[in-house]
This record gives C-alpha cells, sequence and structure tokens, in this order.
C-alpha cells in the first residue's frame, strides 16, 4: 500500500486489560517461549524498504530499519538515528547529529556516510520517495556523526518526510550491491531477519545492541494469514499473539471478549479513494467525475466495507488533524448526477474499475459503487487482480477508475502534492491544475501554520470540485492481542513492537 498503499498501499488505504500471561508457540527462537507472534494479512512483495510500496513490506520493515527522525505516538517527530538537529536562519540548512557507537545488524559501524549513501541512492535512482527529497539540493558529511541537508527552499515537511515512515530507512551499501536486501535486509533496527520462509512466515530475532535498548521481547514471527476469520481463530486459540487481520463485522463482538483477548481501536491518518483516469474519454470532462462523485453512496461503502469503523470523508485529511478542514460538496444526489451527465451529453457508457483481490475492501465497494451508477446508464466492469498487476495497470493508466488508499501520512504535503501535482509522481489519473500546482508548492514552502493551513484548504476544495480524488473514508486502526501482551495501537498504522512486553 502506499504509504499507499503501500496504499496499504500504497495504497489502502488502507492502521487496539490483560487477565494472564500467554504466548504463541511454534517459533524457534533459541528456546524462547516469549517471543511474540503476529499475523499479518499478506506476504510482503521484497524487504527493501527503498523499492517496496507494501504496506506489508513496511509492517516487517518498522521493525528491521531505524530513520535519522521517527514520530512518537502524537505523529511529532523525535530523534531516532538523529539524536539531535539544527535549522540555519534562513532555513535552508539543516545539521543533524548521528548517535555514537551505532551498529548494522552484522556489527559494521553506521556513519554518515550510510545516510547520504541511503538518501542518495533514492534521488538518483528515482524510486518511489524520491519526491520526498525533491527539495534537497545536496547531503554532506563533514564528518562521521554529523550530516548537512540543504535544500533550495524552506521546507517545514522535511522531518515528517525524512522519518514519517520506513521508505526513508537508512540501508547498507553492501546489502544493497549483493542483492541479498530484498529477502534478507541488514538495518540498524530493533530486530534482525534470521528467516524468510517465502509464503509462510519471517522470523526476526532481537538486536542486543539497539541504540534505544534491546527490546523486552526476543524475537518476533510474523506469520502470512490473509483470511481474517483465520488470523482472529489463531490468536484465540494461542497460535498467534497479535493481529491486525479482524473482519471488521467481528469487531464489536470482539469488543466483548476481554478475557481471551484485547482489543484496540484508534482514528488513523489513511483514506480511501476513487480516481477518474483524467486521459481517458469521458473521464477527462470534469462534469462526469462531479456526477460520479454525487453518484457514490460513502455511507454504504463505509457500512459494507468496515461495519461502520470507518469515517465517511469527502477530504482526505480526517477530522482528528489539526490540518482538518471542513467541505462536503456531494451529498449522494442522483439527480444531481444525472444532470451533469447531461450537460455532458454522456447517455451510456462502460466503466473498467481496477481493484484489487488482494484488499477485500475493494472489491464490495466495488460492486456498491456498481449498483451506484447502474441508474445513470454507467456500466461498471469490475476488475479484481492482484496487488502486483494492480500496480502494473495504474502505472501504465490502464483503467478508467480505480479504487485504493493511502496510509501513513503525517504532514499535509503527504495528503496532496505526490497525488495532485501535475508532476506528483503518484498522479496517476492524470489531474493537472496550474492553479493547484502553485497553492502546492507555495504550502510546502510556508513556515508560518496559519497561512500554510489555509492554503491546504484551498487547494483541497479545488482537486474535491474537479474530484481529481472521489474520495471515500478514512478507517480506523483495528488491532487484537492476547492477554499478558503489552502493546500500543499507533494512528500511523506502524506496527512497532521494540517495545512490546509479555507481563504476568
Amino acid at each position: 500500500m502506499r504509504r499507499t498503499t503501500a496504499l496499504i498501499g500504497a495504497g489502502t488505504a488502507a492502521v487496539m486489560v490483560f487477565a494472564g500471561c500467554s504466548a504463541g508457540e511454534g517459533t524457534d527462537l533459541g528456546g524462547a517461549s516469549d517471543a511474540l507472534v503476529a499475523a499479518i494479512a499478506g506476504e510482503p512483495d521484497q524487504l527493501d524498504p527503498h523499492m517496496t510500496t507494501s504496506y506489508f513490506s513496511f509492517q516487517v520493515l518498522e521493525n528491521v530499519y531505524d530513520t535519522l527522525v521517527e514520530p512518537d505516538e502524537n505523529l511529532e517527530m523525535q530523534p531516532a538515528l538523529a539524536q539531535s538537529w539544527e535549522l540555519s536562519d534562513d532555513q535552508l540548512t539543516w545539521t543533524f547529529q548521528l548517535r555514537d557507537n551505532v551498529t548494522f545488524h552484522d556489527g559494521s559501524p553506521f556513519t554518515a556516510d550510510d545516510v547520504l549513501y541511503s538518501y542518495n541512492r533514492i534521488i538518483d535512482e528515482e524510486l518511489s520517495n524520491a519526491w520526498r527529497l525533491s527539495a534537497i539540493e545536496e547531503i554532506v558529511a563533514p564528518d562521521d556523526h554529523t550530516v548537512e541537508v540543504q535544500v533550495s527552499q524552506p521546507s517545514p515537511n522535511l522531518l515528517s518526510n525524512l522519518g514519517g515512515f520506513k521508505g526513508l530507512a537508512i540501508v547498507q551499501q553492501d546489502n544493497v550491491d549483493s542483492g541479498d536486501i530484498t529477502t534478507h535486509p541488514i538495518g540498524t533496527g530493533p530486530f534482525s531477519v534470521d528467516e524468510y520462509r517465502s509464503g509462510d512466515s519471517i522470523v526476526l530475532v532481537a538486536n542486543e545492541n539497539h541504540w534505544a535498548g534491546k527490546p523486552d521481547i526476543p524475537g518476533v514471527t510474523f506469520r502470512f494469514i490473509s483470511e481474517g476469520s483465520t488470523a482472529v481463530a489463531a490468536l484465540k486459540s494461542g497460535e498467534v499473539d497479535w493481529t491486525d487481520s479482524i473482519p471488521t463485522q467481528q469487531v464489536e463482538g470482539l469488543a466483548a471478549e476481554t478475557e481471551t483477548l484485547t482489543l484496540g481501536q484508534t482514528p488513523s491518518n489513511d483514506y480511501w479513494y476513487l480516481a477518474l483516469n483524467h486521459n481517458k474519454q469521458p473521464w477527462d470532462d470534469v462534469r462526469v467525475r462531479q456526477a460520479v462523485a454525487y453518484a457514490v453512496d460513502r455511507d454504504a461503502i463505509v457500512q459494507a466495507t468496515t461495519y461502520g469503523t470507518a469515517t465517511a470523508n469527502q477530504l482526505a485529511i480526517p477530522e482528528q488533524s489539526v490540518w482538518y478542514h471542513e467541505y462536503n460538496p456531494y451529498s449522494t444526489d442522483l439527480d444531481a448526477a444525472q444532470t451533469l451527465l447531461d450537460q455532458a451529453g454522456i447517455t451510456d457508457v462502460t466503466l473498467d474499475l481496477l481493484v484489487s483481490s488482494e484488499y477485500p475492501e475493494t472489491v464490495t465497494a466495488a460492486q456498491i459503487i456498481a449498483d451506484n451508477l447502474e441508474p445513470l446508464g454507467i456500466t461498471v466492469e469490475i476488475r479484481s487482480p492482484d496487488f502486483a498487476t494492480w500496480l502494473d495497470e495504474q502505472n501504465t493508466g490502464n483503467f478508467d477508475m480505480l479504487m485504493m488508499g493511502w496510509l501513513g501520512n503525517i504532514d499535509p504535503d503527504d495528503f496532496y502534492y505526490a497525488q495532485h501535482h501535475s508532476d506528483g509522481a503518484n498522479n496517476a489519473q492524470g489531474y493537472a491544475n496550474s492553479d493547484v500546482d502553485d497553492l502546492l508548492d507555495q504550502a510546502r514552502t510556508e513556515t508560518e501554520t496559519d497561512t500554510r493551513k489555509k492554503l491546504y484548504a484551498d487547494l483541497a476544495t479545488i482537486v474535491a470540485d474537479e474530484a481529481s480524488y472521489i474520495y471515500l473514508y478514512n478507517p480506523s486502526v483495528i488491532q487484537a492481542w492476547v492477554p499478558g501482551l503489552d502493546y500500543e495501537v499507533r494512528g500511523d498504522r506502524a506496527v512497532r513492537f521494540r517495545d512490546a512486553s509479555f507481563g504476568g
């Protein structure tokens, strides 16, 4: 899912009283009976943090890699590999002081050169997160423990770009050059990869030398259990200790099972959306896109896909964010939709809707959308390939409309720039508006918070009015674990086990 999805992804858009002690069985980590077994809903496509866009990959990589800075539970940036930083008076030079005595999992030292290599790799190879580093003019290392990042313009979002998620992790060059990084990554994080069993699981062991201290649990095994009911049954039976593979229709019932599990739920900064292909007729006509936006029944989609655990939305940024802007132009109104189609001269048309079988909520929503559009003479043909094929189809523009989501958004720039700037790295729908471009460019360099907030409110309303995206809902993060496990659910959906522990 990028952060789309890795929408869940990359795409999803798609992330929870203790009554005793227990730990999952079936994993051998040096005889440690209190190793944690976590069930996730899919297998990573690979484990190179700079190359993957899969949420399943980042669930694992959150525990394997570090970034220079990282978000706390309030999504505010805190020191990580960088113990401190300073910003020059002209706001064009960020100086990071790195921690001493940090090592990679193989024992080699972490230095400023690793930061330079990691960021230059992303920039030079134009990898998927290069847009997050677009303001950088030069990165230099005056010594082994200092990194200076020189930017072309004030960049109030730089820290969130560098530390918002593990796509900007610091990697080891030898690990990249050998090609081992895709299945056996070497990071500086709290756990290292011990074994990767394709189609089954990934085994991590605790890093005794981690800069934040050795984790309390000796290891984590990530098992791939795509069927939510199976994952929940495994949790109840003690085969696993934690899962976020939870059917939303079971949430209400699970919340009452306080003696057998702990259920956590919190609002997320994720959002799910539809995008019509502006490079294809008739979807290049704003009236046709608006008609679809008026026809979609968001409340029905929320109920069917999340059983009411999500919040319907018409802009990307959720209500709990300080950047939230209230704007609701699209009530479900078939008469308004029909009027717009009549104005555009559209009578009967077929719409190719691209969803993914790996994200069942998209398939469920697709059928509702098909039913919503049928009275308007729009016949929806649903395609639901695996996510890798979905990505290929998106990247080649082979769709009329697609559904997916964005995860891990922190700064408002995360919600809008890559998706709606005419040069945005993830503007697969082909949206172009020079006014929006100007507002986006201004907003990402504006350092005064109130002014910046107004810029984002202005551009967000244009994006909604022109239906660059048709927003659907903001989901909750829902996770469950066994009694006796001390764990904290996070609004950014990061699965962070370094602070987890088994109590008594």
